[in-house]
């Protein structure tokens, strides 16, 4: 058997279209009106008792249509075909027979290829198998696919083709259509959960000043009238807790950021958050209302609470553990008490777990001079929680919230009022990702002021992923921030366990690819 190239098959459709032209004055027609969904049709073929109306019924209510998809598949017989119509919200099969349409319609109906956009007015009847369907009356291809789609049952195959070429995806896959609704009732779901209790939404800049709000490398952009530098935002958190200061004790921003980093399965350089504060809240608070953020959400949109994702069958519906960060080492990574105090000593006991010797060395380097009584305990949980990267997130597969973080890694978090070198903070891990990080909120001026000297320290002494000065936030500080706790969670990631999906870039619409050519 010849195949056809789709060169000729291009050329073919090309030749359609120019016919198209001729016989009908308009190839791109926008006169024509639908007057409801296919799933509003369906749902109109239904008696009261919930069950198909029969023929006959249908032929003494003579319900009249219009509707509007794309052709997804013909069954042609010469003077009469059935066709596969498509759009937004469902599938319904259309009868288009010669005796039965004008001679125009007709015409137009044998110019059709699979992929054209078509509109159809005519009368809902039942076929001789059963289906509801419309009885075509008129006919009209609205707009012409120029290039065929893939074959149905060898589709779109190469994971990078279905990223770049997203629009013909969706066209062919409906996994991927239900990926992206269910995305979309995710993120409606976290805006009512939050609209519930009272949080509003803001929205804060994009384009930063100064770069802040969490360690990560950023993306600079020029701004020509000011000639000055900004950053693309790597978190809201600064803006957002300033609205805090200014009275908004609820608040919470539905936000895109962007870090300069590379892209993976878990990682792409734009990506999108919800960042929430509550005043007078704590992190034990967040922990509880995450917690259950996630096991109600799961209920109400998926109908379920174990999940499957990554190999795993998670268990959301189950309390969600919490594990202490040096307990976690202690149980998974063996780790020697000294290690948790000493700096020289987490330092080879570190490296016999293979940690990145440049990025210890820059940690040791940093605290070296350092005249801080807690230096060398917090040197060594700096370093300890490498460790914790390599050893123990590969064991966190159910639900667990890691909490006890050490200060040092952790500028912007409330110190523990047991332990100054460790602060209130959680990060909430599923399958070894982690999907949130919460915090009580350092609100005392001067203690920011400090962590933000060390962070220039730490950038002196080699960290390219540290925050600047900023002084306008510590002037926010000196107006007093009331007791709060924050939280930031990646909205990718949560839409990857909802759906089952291994690659952050199977649930983001257009991801960052390299580029084509």
């Amino acid at each position: 058997m010849i195949e056809t190239s789709e060169n000729t098959l291009i050329d073919q459709r090309l030749e359609k279209l120019q016919k198209l032209r001729e016989v009908d004055g308009a190839a791109y027609p926008n006169d024509f009106r639908v007057t409801e969904s296919i799933a509003t049709v369906r749902a109109r073929g239904i008696g009261p008792d919930g069950e198909q109306l029969s023929n006959e019924a249908l032929e003494a209510a003579a319900i009249q249509v219009s509707v509007a998809g794309r052709a997804m598949a013909v069954n042609s017989f010469g003077k009469a075909a059935f066709i596969r119509v498509r759009d937004r919200s469902d599938t319904m099969q259309v009868y288009v027979k010669k005796d039965e349409v004008d001679e125009m319609s007709f015409t137009r109906f044998k110019l059709l290829d699979i992929g054209d956009i078509v509109g159809v007015e005519g009368e809902l009847f039942v076929t001789r198998t059963g289906e509801l369907s419309v009885k075509a009356k008129s006919f009209r291809i609205l707009s012409k696919s120029q290039r065929p789609l893939p074959e149905k049952f060898h589709g779109l195959q190469d994971a990078e083709m279905r990223q770049r070429m997203r629009y013909v995806d969706m066209i062919v896959n409906d996994d991927s259509r239900e990926v992206f609704r269910t995305r979309t009732k995710i993120i409606k779901y976290i805006r009512d959960y939050l609209d519930q209790r009272d949080f509003i939404e803001v929205e804060t800049p994009m384009m930063h000043p100064i770069l802040g709000g969490a360690n990560a490398r950023p993306f600079v952009t020029h701004h020509n009238t000011l000639d000055v530098d900004l950053y693309l935002r790597i978190a809201p958190e600064l803006y957002l807790k300033r609205l805090v200061v200014g009275g908004f004790d609820r608040v919470y921003e539905m936000n895109r950021n962007f870090r300069n980093e590379g892209f993976s399965n878990r990682h792409n350089p734009e990506f999108t958050m919800i960042e929430l504060y509550q005043a007078y809240a704590t992190y034990l608070d967040l922990m509880d209302m995450t917690e259950d953020l996630f096991q109600s959400m799961a209920r109400d949109i998926l109908g379920k609470t174990v999940v499957q994702f990554r190999g795993h069958d998670i268990d959301l519906g189950k309390p969600f553990r919490r594990l202490p960060v040096c307990e976690g080492l202690r149980e998974y990574a063996d780790a020697p008490e000294q290690a948790f105090h000493d700096g020289r000593a987490a330092y080879e006991w570190g490296l016999k777990h293979r940690i990145d010797r440049k990025a210890a060395d820059i940690v040791m380097k940093k605290y070296q001079d350092s005249r801080d009584p807690n230096a060398q305990r917090n040197c060594a949980l700096e370093i300890c929680m490498m460790v914790f990267e390599e050893t123990v997130e590969q064991h966190l597969i159910q639900p667990t919230f890691v909490t006890d973080f050490p200060a040092a890694i952790s500028p912007l978090s409330r110190r523990k009022d047991s332990d100054p070198t460790l602060v209130d903070r959680f990060e909430l891990y599923v399958a070894t990702n982690e999907f949130g990080n919460a915090f009580s909120e350092l609100n005392d001026p001067q203690d920011q002021e400090e962590r933000f000297r060390a962070q220039m320290v730490a950038k002196a002494a080699g960290d390219q992923e540290t925050m600047e000065y900023d002084e306008d936030y510590i002037r926010a500080l000196q107006y007093a921030l009331p007791p709060t706790a924050g939280e930031g969670i990646g909205i990718d990631r949560l839409a990857m366990l909802m759906t089952g999906s291994d690659s952050i870039r199977d649930v983001i619409l257009f991801p960052m690819l390299r580029p084509e050519k």
